[in-house]
């Protein structure tokens, strides 16, 4: 099992890694980032919003399932949101450069390191 900074760290190692943030969604606040010029505490406040905006369709539309991920893409970036299991008001989010990276790689490895966090 990883702390938080600990996963941060892994995460910033994916090919194409521009930022990466634990994020509470009940708070908007950040537990651990790090990035490449990217301002941590606006992402994860905005991305909070993301998250708990599909939460409240997903109950709107009397859906009982967990999200497993949320992927947003932009022309230069694939910005990646992953709920906690064992509690998904934390989330992971992590941007890596499209160019840069890979997509598959870049979903599995951040699953992967969500899913050793202890928090």
């Amino acid at each position: 099992m990883a702390n938080a900074e600990e996963t941060i760290k892994e995460l910033m190692m994916i090919d194409g890694a521009v930022a990466a943030i634990i994020a509470d969604s009940d708070s908007g606040l950040v537990m651990a980032s790090q990035s490449k010029g990217f301002d941590t505490d606006t992402a994860a406040a905005g991305n909070t919003r993301v998250v708990l905006a599909k939460r409240d369709t997903m109950r709107m539309l009397g859906l009982d399932d967990n999200i497993e991920d949320i992927l947003i893409t932009l022309g230069n970036q694939l910005h990646l949101i992953v709920p906690w299991q064992k509690n998904d008001a934390i989330f992971a989010y992590l941007v890596v450069d499209r160019a840069g990276s890979n997509l598959g790689m870049a979903r599995t490895q951040l699953k992967n390191a969500v899913a050793t966090l202890n928090v």
